[in-house]
């Protein structure tokens, strides 16, 4: 038999590593999204290829069982099982069942009114995102037990490790265990999960069914989109369906109180419950089967389809459940299946995968359909794979009354795709359960959380549910992002590493100045600085340490007097701030033994700051205590963006608190309130590019890359491991901590007592030069000695003013002019050491003021 993966493998150069029943579990296809080329395809978890019931119930409760000897039955009556939607829900169901003792939750991504979020967190390389947690009991999560986290996949681990961080933050406990179909990390990835258990101070446990790996070679997203761009037109179109059989609807004699599913809980009880009213339910789908208009249709079929299936009656049923309600579905194909039908059973889905009808393919065809159930994301395609062509000669569709909706029934709907493929269809619908409110005390994380309680606990008559819970991704962390220690920075950004995202520097700035393109969509290739330049570098660093040491102090010192009894949350302004936060963090700890939390997040000039950003930390933090940290002030375009900001956030999210003054090293502009000087000199870190800033990326925001539910982007620049210095800047800065304390106190006392307001000084100078040099563009005007440098590595720069006499500070930015041909012209009474002016209207035929182009070198 062909192995459902060779199509993949043979184009991609995919492998599979592993024991030889992976080939037997897994396939592989293409999906439709910008993060994961590929997708595999499970054989046993009933989502997108029709199996046996008793085989995919069988492969979940054989895990329960596992999980169960592992716990023992005290601490498995103690537990509770997570699953995750909406591929997972069912066999999280049947996890629980195996365990036998175990109360169950899945998440869902359907929000109800009334029923108060005990968490969420993001799964960060799904089409659809967000997680939701909604027990009806707010006491669910809340107890000491073992959590058993069940998901079909464990690859990277972020989704659990996401949210085992969310709840254990909510709810600590001392044990974890994941389940999971496939355990398909990486070598890179194998140490996670101990690493994060001990830095949680928990144990995590990992059973899975089988273990290997996927092997990707390079390049092969963009391989793997242009494939899917090839293939595309061949399937999935949406049309309407005349002429089409009516359904026969069945009415179920659902038990009263029994939930459809474990969207709010599902209790043993409940499990009693349904275990005994199954043997009707599938008497009755039976009867409906029998009563189907249509058995004198022969089932259509593709080539690669499987033919009629000739069970009792000479039928062939598919159970076709719906998204997340895969649970009810499953356990009615197992009654139907004992009764000795020829059952297989699969569900619709939200996930976009190409279709390819070729044997070695797992996602043979596809039926596209409208949403039917009013998702709180809005309408969109909906997707059937491998029933189209599969020869049933009958499908049982279920679904639960909040689907049961015109849309459903709609001529483009799914019963008219279904009928027009399928001999016979019934409707089969499973009541919605609605949760019955109870107060809820459960702790939460969110600042904004607050609990209306009256003096009688028992008046409360609904919970109050966070307005926003935090369903973001936990923060990168060295060594997996970036090359600075884990504890020292925490990256609220997602890792676009794999994206090729770098383009000539001509290129950028024609697209930049002719509106084509943000800056903030691309990366300028990455400056390889030739070996006098990392003199000049190391040079500088030596002779400047004590100098940034001392303002690195002179600034932390100002942020804690400002705070008392207060522990500020550092939030450095990727990239150029993170170095000092970093700075800042290490001085709090060496002066007065304070372990800072710090952050870096992205802020994009035009667009604003990361709004995720900002809810992941009022979810976990106070607002009040934020300070956002930044290199250095140019003109202050980005304190007057920041701002902005802030109170855009406030106004549309109902978070208040963040405060935007910005706190500096080097305030030249006159800009802000907190600094650690207004001198404007060099900064070794302005210097460099990403091996001077833990080898990150300047940040990346672009619509295809980042949705309204990520972080903004950047890249780790890995390869460029042997250039980095990041370390070493940070060392060399520390080691002079201790000589310059008192310098630090004489400044911070002179600081606090004297009158800080911003003059904005630069801002005015900025602005007399665009005029005076027919610019006529602030933004193409980069004052200091930092944004200089960056013009000159970054930009098309035109030409650089230098203050007469400013020398000692610029010599790296001569280099810099030469190496490009760019001239320094001295000025006088200029109130920064230099000004870099980028080519004002740049085209790749434009001229300097020398009448010459201007190209990179």
């Amino acid at each position: 038999m062909v192995w459902t993966g060779t199509w993949v493998a043979e184009r991609l150069g995919v492998e599979l590593i592993g024991g030889e029943e992976l080939p037997a579990l897994l396939g592989l296809a293409l999906r439709r999204n910008p993060k994961r080329a590929h997708l595999l395809v499970s054989s046993v978890l009933g989502k997108h290829v029709p199996q046996r019931p008793s085989v995919v119930y069988g492969s979940g409760l054989g895990l329960g069982v596992r999980v169960r000897e592992l716990l023992g039955d005290e601490e498995a009556a103690r537990s509770v099982v997570l699953g995750y939607a909406e591929t997972a829900t069912a066999l999280g169901h049947a996890v629980a069942d195996g365990l036998g003792l175990a109360p169950y939750l899945h998440s869902t991504r359907r929000p109800v009114a009334g029923v108060a979020r005990a968490g969420g967190f993001e799964e960060s390389h799904s089409h659809a995102t967000s997680h939701l947690l909604l027990p009806e009991d707010p006491k669910l999560l809340a107890g000491g037990g073992p959590l058993v986290l069940v998901d079909d996949e464990f690859s990277t681990g972020n989704t659990v490790l996401n949210t085992i961080r969310d709840l254990h933050a909510r709810y600590p406990r001392e044990r974890y265990v994941v389940v999971a179909l496939v355990d398909m990390r990486s070598t890179a990835d194998l140490g996670r999960l101990d690493a994060f258990a001990e830095e949680i101070g928990a144990r995590v446990d990992l059973i899975s069914a089988a273990a290997g790996t996927v092997r990707l070679p390079e390049g092969v997203l963009e391989k793997g989109q242009a494939l899917v761009a090839e293939h595309e037109k061949a399937y999935g179109e949406k049309a309407a369906v005349t002429g089409a059989r009516e359904p026969v609807r069945v009415t179920l004699d659902w038990p009263e109180g029994l939930p459809d599913g474990g969207r709010h809980g599902f209790t043993p009880e409940h499990r009693e419950l349904l275990e005994a009213a199954l043997p009707d339910l599938a008497a009755g789908l039976g009867r409906a089967l029998e009563t189907a208009p249509g058995a004198d249709r022969e089932a259509p079929r593709t080539p690669g389809g499987r033919g009629g299936r000739g069970g009792r009656g000479g039928r062939g049923v598919l159970v076709l459940g719906f998204e997340e309600l895969m649970y009810a579905p499953l356990r009615l194909a197992t009654a139907l299946e004992e009764t000795g039908h020829d059952v297989h059973y699969s569900t619709t889905t939200r996930s976009p995968v190409l279709a390819v009808d070729d044997p070695g393919y797992a996602i043979r065809t596809r039926l596209v359909f409208p949403a039917h159930d009013d998702p709180a994301d809005g309408p969109g395609e909906r997707y059937a794979y491998n029933v189209a062509g599969g020869g049933f000669d009958a499908v049982v569709l279920v679904v639960d009354s909040a689907a049961d909706t015109p849309e459903l029934h709609a001529p483009d709907g799914l019963l008219a795709q279904l009928a027009a493929h399928v001999p016979r269809v019934v409707l089969a619908v499973v009541p919605s359960y609605a949760p019955t409110p109870v107060p809820s005390y459960a702790p939460t994380a969110v600042p904004s959380y607050k609990p209306t309680v009256s003096e009688d606990p028992e008046a409360l008559e609904a919970p109050e549910a966070p307005e926003r819970s935090s369903m973001l991704p936990e923060p990168l962390r060295g060594p997996a992002f970036s090359s600075y220690a884990p504890e020292e920075v925490g990256w609220l950004l997602q890792d676009l590493s794999g994206v090729e995202l770098e383009a000539p520097t001509e290129e950028r700035e024609e697209a930049i100045q002719s509106g084509g393109a943000h800056y903030a969509e691309s990366l300028p290739v990455e400056y390889q600085p030739s070996a006098r330049y990392q003199d000049l570098f190391h040079s500088a660093l030596e002779g400047s340490a004590a100098r940034i040491a001392r303002a690195v102090g002179t600034v932390t010192e100002t942020v804690l007097a400002e705070r008392p009894g207060r522990s500020p949350v550092l939030v450095s302004l990727a990239r150029a701030g993170t170095p000092v936060g970093v700075l800042m963090r290490r001085w709090a700890k060496a002066r007065h033994g304070l372990d800072l939390p710090h952050y870096a997040v992205s802020i994009v000039r035009g667009r604003g700051i990361d709004a995720n950003a900002l809810r992941w930390l009022a979810a976990h933090h106070d607002p009040a205590d934020v300070v956002f940290v930044d290199g250095w002030t140019g003109k202050g375009a980005i304190t007057r963006e920041l701002a902005e900001a802030v109170k855009e956030f406030e106004a549309t999210e109902g978070i208040a608190g963040f405060d935007p003054e910005i706190a500096v090293l080097a305030d030249p502009g006159s800009c802000v309130r907190t600094y650690g000087t207004r001198e404007d000199f060099l900064i070794p870190s302005a210097c460099l590019n990403s091996t001077v800033s833990g080898l990150i990326s300047r940040t990346v925001l672009r619509s295809d890359l980042v949705g309204p539910n990520d972080f903004h982007g950047a890249k780790f620049y890995r390869e460029l491991a042997g250039s980095d210095v990041s370390v070493a800047f940070l060392d060399a800065v520390a080691a002079r901590f201790d000589e310059v304390t008192e310098g630090v106190d004489l400044d911070v006392k002179e600081l606090l007592a004297a009158d800080r307001t911003p003059t904005w000084e630069g801002w005015a100078a900025v602005e007399r030069i665009s005029e005076e040099y027919g610019i006529h563009d602030v933004n193409l005007v980069k004052p200091g000695v930092g944004e200089t440098t960056r013009v000159l590595l970054r930009r098309v720069p035109w030409k650089i003013l230098a203050k007469r006499g400013a020398d000692a500070d610029l010599a790296h930015v001569r280099l810099l002019a030469e190496q490009r041909g760019v001239p320094v012209e001295e000025v006088d009474e200029l109130p920064y050491s230099c000004v870099g002016l980028i080519h004002p209207q740049y085209t790749r035929g434009a001229t300097g003021a020398d009448g010459k182009a201007v190209v990179s070198q």
